[in-house]
């Protein structure tokens, strides 16, 4: 169970930068997958081989026919399944973590520099992307790139589970029968061999299963929500845009119908940013140095008045 552990420890960190889907998603992984593999199926297989047993003494030949039998032990299969959903979850952490450790380093080189004055303040804020996806509890913000490679890893992993799904199904199907009939060489002719315990196998290799469509529903849930969060909130940044109060209100970013106001609508922006900063008497300075530095031939915009 100690491989077991160091999954679980990493795919736990996950847990508190995923939605709520998502941590149901890893509910379901630990609980009804890795602890059901680990207590049940395990010891459920164990005598895979050993009682596999042909009606035939050829040297080889019952060899032959479990290896036709079982391509590859289920419980090996379920392990390879589960580690395979699980990859990335991981590269999402890690992604994660690299945002946070950059952000963190962008919030310490921001206090550094807390003490200076406002034109260095504003400098700063824009030669350095402000911290936009960590929260003050240390949690990430799924949004922008973060939700991108989010939704990257949901498609990775339906993707992995519809393969694992079918692939169960392609190599021995989803129920054991007691016998085997096998006719591979060295088998002289039509061998029967008998299976351990298929039922209680057919059981558990059913609800193991069930447990994987369950993943692979709750993923394309979380998928359908991302997008539709991501949807509403894009409509809703559209529906919240307001004009500034140098722009004409009833038309907004249609008014600039030619080249000079279009310039004249970001003088204004500029100046009234640079208002809030250094108070009135800083814009009136900006007013008169913008003033000079516009061209005579556009001279013709008007007067400014903040």
């Amino acid at each position: 169970m100690g491989e077991w552990d160091l999954l679980g420890r990493l795919l736990d960190k996950v847990q508190s930068h995923s939605t709520v889907i998502g941590k149901v998603w890893l509910t379901v992984l630990f609980v009804f997958r890795i602890l059901v593999l680990h207590t049940g199926a395990e010891k459920v297989w164990g005598d895979e081989q050993s009682d596999f047993v042909c009606n035939t003494q050829q040297p080889g030949c019952e060899n032959v026919c479990y290896d036709k039998a079982f391509p590859i032990s289920h419980v090996r299969f379920w392990a390879l399944q589960i580690i395979a959903i699980a990859t990335p979850k991981l590269l999402y952490l890690g992604h994660v973590l690299h945002v946070i450790h950059t952000e963190k380093k962008v919030k310490e080189r921001m206090k550094k520099h807390a003490d200076l004055d406002d034109q260095a303040t504003l400098f700063l804020r824009r030669a350095y992307k402000v911290p936009k996806y960590t929260k003050s509890t240390g949690k990430i913000s799924i949004r922008g790139s973060v939700l991108r490679s989010y939704v990257l890893h949901l498609l990775a992993k339906i993707i992995l589970e519809v393969l694992f799904i079918g692939g169960q199904y392609f190599l021995y199907g989803f129920t054991l029968q007691p016998r085997y009939v096998c006719t591979s060489s060295p088998c002289p002719h039509k061998v029967d061999c008998f299976l351990s315990r298929p039922t209680e196998k057919s059981v558990i290799i059913w609800f193991m299963l069930v447990a994987a469509i369950v993943s692979l529903i709750l993923s394309l849930v979380e998928l359908l929500y991302l997008c539709s969060k991501a949807v509403k909130e894009c409509m809703t940044r559209r529906q919240d845009y307001t004009v500034t109060p140098v722009t004409p209100p009833l038309l907004g970013r249609k008014a600039f119908k030619n080249r000079d106001e279009m310039i004249q609508n970001s003088v204004n922006l500029e100046l009234e940013l640079q208002g809030r900063k250094l108070g009135s008497n800083g814009v009136t300075v900006g007013v008169k140095e913008a003033a000079k530095n516009i061209p005579p031939e556009n001279n013709n915009i008007g007067e400014v008045h903040i």
